[in-house]
């Protein structure tokens, strides 16, 4: 069973797609805290997400928490995190994974801490992409649509729940739920996944 991690996530949305994803590869999802939305019944029904209770979740109040919960101190136990950033010089389909490990993620707007990044620098991954000028070819039509923003400082969110910076446009990485099934697909592939 493989285990996808969730750092501080923001949209409730990405968070629920990754959920779904989990129930119908048989994986664990990990919440660690603060989460920017509510996990209480009410949420979770107005949200539309009748399989939650099929989920395997579990929220934890940090990061030491997690990692002490699920015995993962030490060297042994840091070789079963993947920590997927944009930061990454090694490309996650040239990590190998095993059953038990953890895909871990950082929160929409800001990736992991770049403090949990440099004490496991080894352990990073990243998801290649085109750079944004070659990537999207109408996002000049595409900022014309949106409204004029006065303060410089806000980030926006497209559509699809990516950051984007209201004074360019660009888009600056997947959203989420995208880049966790990307890598969650490539490891069940690895360790064997029915029908893959």
């Amino acid at each position: 069973m493989l285990n996808v991690v969730l750092v501080a996530p923001e949209i409730p949305a990405n968070t629920g797609n990754i959920g779904r994803t989990c129930v119908v590869t048989g994986s664990r999802l990990h919440l660690i805290e603060p989460l920017g939305f509510s996990l209480d019944d009410h949420s979770l029904h107005r949200a539309g997400l009748g399989y939650w209770k099929s989920l395997d979740v579990t929220t934890y109040p940090s990061w030491d928490s997690f990692i002490e919960r699920n015995g993962l101190s030490g060297e042994k136990g840091e070789g079963r995190l993947h920590l997927l950033t944009k930061k990454a010089r090694r490309i996650y389909a040239d990590a190998r994974y095993s059953d038990g490990d953890f895909l871990v993620f950082g929160c929409e707007s800001r990736g992991l801490p770049e403090e949990l990044l440099a004490a496991h620098a080894e352990r990073c991954e990243r998801i290649p992409m085109l750079p944004d000028a070659a990537s999207l070819t109408d996002a000049d039509e595409w900022a014309a649509g949106q409204p004029a923003r006065s303060h410089k400082a806000l980030l926006q969110r497209d559509v699809c729940g990516n950051f984007v910076n209201p004074d360019d446009w660009r888009v600056s990485a997947l959203n989420l739920s995208n880049a966790a099934a990307i890598v969650l697909y490539e490891a069940l592939r690895q360790t064997g996944f029915p029908g893959m």
